[in-house]
């Protein structure tokens, strides 16, 4: 696809445009997640990771992660064997937010979104498309979605947002946004791997003299 030929494909598949699509219907119906990527080519993995990102902004640590995180690790598992399109089991793709809940998310992050689009566009697609560099926002990933999996206090809505940047890569299919993305998702993965790890060791060595 040239570049003028994607400009154009963008301008209908941009993230807010996809919001007020999957809004569109009666409030209390589901938007299942197997129709949320039809018809999005390579944009599909990028609008999957979003909607399977927002329970993650629930501020309960365990429940958010145990409803995102094993989605999150899906996508980043087929992104790391270079698989084309998304796949979800049916019981999974049956499932997903009602509409309202979407309708109510577009419209908190509708202005952010605006000023987004200023800066967002197509550009530096190898970092998007190369097999090496999709392994990479795979396997970072899977990190992020397992690490969003444990109750870690605090954490959610970190991880969260981090897990939209890399959403949003993909959607705008801006490879300038995806660096920042891995340098933000590197970062937080490894601060908080490092903080779990010794807080869980202070923690073994306060409860060691108790026994």
């Amino acid at each position: 696809m040239t570049p003028r030929a994607d400009d154009a494909a963008h301008a209908g598949h941009t993230t807010r445009a996809l919001l007020d699509r999957f809004s569109t219907g009666p409030a209390d119906a589901v938007l299942p997640l197997g129709e949320v990527f039809l018809g999005l080519g390579r944009r599909s993995f990028g609008m999957l990771l979003f909607v399977s990102t927002l329970p993650a902004f629930v501020p309960i640590p365990g429940v958010a992660g145990a409803a995102s995180g094993p989605f999150v690790v899906l996508i980043g598992l087929q992104l790391l064997i270079g698989q084309r399109q998304p796949w979800l089991p049916d019981f999974a793709g049956r499932r997903g937010p009602r509409r309202a809940t979407m309708g109510r998310f577009r419209d908190r992050v509708s202005p952010l979104l605006r000023r987004l689009e200023h800066v967002v566009r197509p550009r530096l697609s190898g970092v998007l498309d190369h097999r090496v560099s999709s392994a990479f926002t795979g396997l970072q990933l899977v990190a992020l979605g397992i690490l969003l999996l444990l109750p870690i206090p605090l954490t959610n809505y970190l991880f969260a947002v981090v897990l939209m940047l890399f959403a949003l890569a993909l959607i705008e299919r801006d490879g300038r946004l995806m660096l920042v993305a891995w340098a933000c998702g590197a970062v937080v993965g490894t601060g908080v791997g490092v903080l779990s790890g010794s807080l869980a060791s202070a923690a073994a060595r306060w409860i060691e003299p108790m026994f």
